[in-house]
């Protein structure tokens, strides 16, 4: 590291004012702050000094996102040699998910990255570092037989007008991954439901096998489709561990969890957030199966919903975006009770589209700022009364 410092500094005169190669001093200046922590310190004004930067801050919870995607690799195969009679252990599966997946990984950095490295160009700016999360969400929160150009034109569109439009990082009102799957989801819906899209067929460099016609519904298109109000899918262990067909880092419970573990330990997400929103699902789950419509989906148990689909994955990754979500304390117990509460109404009542988590969260990033304001408006009057009596 020591090497790499020292190369760094070396060349770094050719990226500042006056060197042959300034036009790129953003692309260099990221670069070196993603390696190391920056050591200029402010001159003027009150500040927090500190190692940890945003830099730092996106790189742990792409850190946290690590246990869902290695197991979304796993499953992939699983899935995939599961439904077409494939021969192979667990090396084999595990290799097929990760020559599935990773495409869709460099898809999305490319495409993302580079829209984001022009514009800081074109504005003189420093790269701003919030893709590096947004760049592996997005992959995970799509089936797995998503199209690469899809995909691609999806990132393109999210990460311009979810986020550049708005000023970059820190400004974007809407979560930028959810906006690439809604934008995946109205313009190629064909691409994002239905009961061939969440298995793959194809084999890879002579793993697995090539089938046509494959088809493998999701425990929430079960549930949606069903006659029998008691259609639902009966409970089992694959709906915890992820041994299940959906969006390639969604179905697992356990490695969300341990994601959500070192987002906790860390202080980076709010556990306020995370917490209500799991009160607020478990609730009006719990409402539906008691005084619901007679449908199979508000039959399902309260816990097989916190179990399915994008819940959990929502709940720990999505909904604690701190750029997007409520700011105060109080809010944030609301914001995540909402998103919880509005995930179920919307599996429940919409029956064309079961999995309620991304509309319930981009529904409540549009309300987050309301939400913070009442909350500060309701504290100002109620100091306001009690300057009053005290004055009185």
């Amino acid at each position: 590291m020591k090497a790499l410092r020292n190369y760094l500094d070396k060349i770094k005169p050719n990226f500042e004012e006056g060197g042959k190669f300034h036009a790129f001093h953003s692309v260099f200046d990221g670069f070196e702050t993603f390696l190391f922590v920056p050591n200029r310190t402010a001159k003027s004004g009150t500040h927090i000094h500190d190692a940890i930067d945003s830099k730092r801050i996106m790189s742990m919870v792409v850190i946290a996102l690590i246990p869902a995607l290695l197991f979304g690799m796993y499953n992939v195969g699983y899935q995939h040699f599961t439904h077409t009679g494939a021969q192979g252990g667990f090396l084999e599966m595990f290799a097929y998910g990760a020559l599935a997946v990773l495409p869709k990984l460099v898809v999305s950095y490319v495409v993302g990255l580079g829209i984001e490295f022009v514009i800081a160009q074109w504005k003189k700016e420093e790269i701003q570092e919030g893709f590096l999360v947004s760049g592996i969400l997005i992959p995970m929160i799509v089936p797995v037989d998503c199209p690469l150009w899809i995909l691609a034109v999806a990132t393109a569109f999210a990460v311009i007008f979810a986020k550049e439009v708005f000023g970059g990082t820190g400004m974007n009102v809407f979560n930028v991954a959810l906006v690439t799957r809604a934008f995946l989801f109205f313009a190629y819906p064909t691409k994002m439901s239905g009961d061939a899209v969440w298995v793959s067929g194809e084999s890879i460099f002579g793993l697995g096998k090539s089938v046509d016609g494959l088809t493998a519904a999701t425990s929430l298109g079960v549930a949606s489709t069903a006659v029998d109000p008691n259609g639902y899918p009966a409970f089992s262990w694959d709906m915890v561990t992820g041994l299940i067909p959906g969006s390639i880092g969604e179905t697992s419970v356990i490695a969300i969890l341990l994601g959500a573990a070192v987002l906790l330990a860390t202080g980076i997400a709010s556990w306020k957030v995370m917490f209500s929103v799991f009160v607020g699902g478990s609730f009006m789950a719990f409402v539906f199966s008691t005084i619901g419509p007679d449908t199979a989906m508000a039959n399902m148990p309260w816990y097989e919903h916190l179990a399915l689909g994008g819940f959990c994955f929502g709940a720990v990754f999505m909904a604690t975006d701190p750029v997007t979500a409520a700011r105060t304390e109080t809010g944030k117990y609301i914001y995540g009770f909402l998103i919880g509460a509005m995930a179920i109404i919307i599996r429940v009542l919409n029956p064309g589209y079961p999995e309620g988590m991304m509309l319930a969260i981009l529904l409540m990033n549009i309300f987050a700022p309301l939400i913070d304001y009442t909350v500060v408006q309701g504290n100002i009057g109620r100091r306001e009364k009690r300057a009053t009596k005290s004055n009185n």
